[in-house]
């Protein structure tokens, strides 16, 4: 009887000394997982903080094309015929990357609303594949044109161009492109340029006070305004991309910080818990004998 209960008492601590033990290896596989993942955070914090300053100083000289073309439509009062078939476009400035907060899922709330509207006279038009994954599933059919290889490289003149040239293709009487207006480093508001038709342009009450306009010069005015206005809202996109990125990866580093420290005080209680354990069971041992 003695013997069994002596067994007994050398079997029970040995099982919680390897639970102890178990439980310390975990909680270093995860501290030190945590540790990894802070390092990746800070590293795209930086990167994406060299992108933001290049973005910035890029998007003040975009500016004027964007300011430019709005102000010939707002001086000439266009507006959409009454009368026309209603076949809207919309044309959604995200970009391929992710990690950057809810940048894309506005611009992609905003046309899910126009879609919830009138989804059978609306047509979409995806710049970045972000946007495109948020709306195929409900509304893939309406899905003309995805613009892919956004966001990797600065937006240039020439890619807002091959889209507009795409975009020219389809017949539409009213559109809009829904994009992210960059206003500070943690700030941006999702904004949106109407498009008009050749139709609403020549149809323009004070289209007058321009010389020299007939139905050719306004076609390649038109083009041109279209490649103007998507290039300068990929430009605020890619800012409010980048700056949001670097927020959102400032906050994630923190985040991992505060766990790292989390994770090293329990790592140091437990591990006190298991010393202590085993002087005890020392102790325990040695007064029996």
């Amino acid at each position: 009887m003695f013997g069994q209960t002596k067994l007994l008492r050398l079997v029970q601590p040995q099982q919680q000394q390897s639970c102890g033990m178990a439980t310390l290896k975990a909680i270093s596989i995860r501290l030190k997982s945590v540790k990894n993942i802070q390092k990746i955070t800070q590293s795209m914090k930086m990167v994406s903080a060299a992108k933001y300053a290049r973005a910035e100083r890029e998007l003040r000289q975009a500016r004027p094309y964007g300011e430019g073309s709005q102000q010939f439509y707002e001086k000439s009062e266009v507006a959409p015929l009454e009368d026309a078939k209603p076949e809207k476009l919309l044309i959604a400035v995200t970009s391929d990357r992710g990690l950057c907060g809810a940048v894309h899922t506005t611009v992609s709330r905003a046309i899910r609303n126009e879609l919830n509207e009138d989804s059978e006279n609306t047509k979409v038009i995806c710049v970045g594949d972000k946007s495109r994954a948020i709306l195929q599933r409900l509304y893939g059919k309406n899905i003309i044109m995805v613009a892919n290889e956004v966001g990797r490289k600065p937006p240039t003149f020439k890619d807002a161009s091959k889209i507009a040239q795409e975009t020219s293709k389809h017949n539409f009487t009213t559109g809009k492109i829904v994009y992210n207006r960059f206003k500070s480093v943690v700030s941006y508001t999702t904004s949106e340029i109407p498009l008009f038709s050749v139709a609403a342009i020549e149809a323009a009450p004070k289209l007058g006070v321009y010389d020299s306009l007939d139905s050719e010069v306004i076609q390649s005015y038109i083009e041109f305004s279209l490649a103007s206005l998507l290039y300068y809202a990929m430009k605020e996109g890619a800012c409010s991309e980048q700056s949001s990125r670097m927020t959102a990866m400032d906050n994630a580093s923190k985040n991992a910080g505060e766990m790292i420290d989390k994770l090293t005080l329990t790592f140091n209680r437990t591990r006190q818990a298991v010393i202590t354990r085993e002087l005890i069971e020392i102790i325990s041992g040695a007064s029996a004998l």
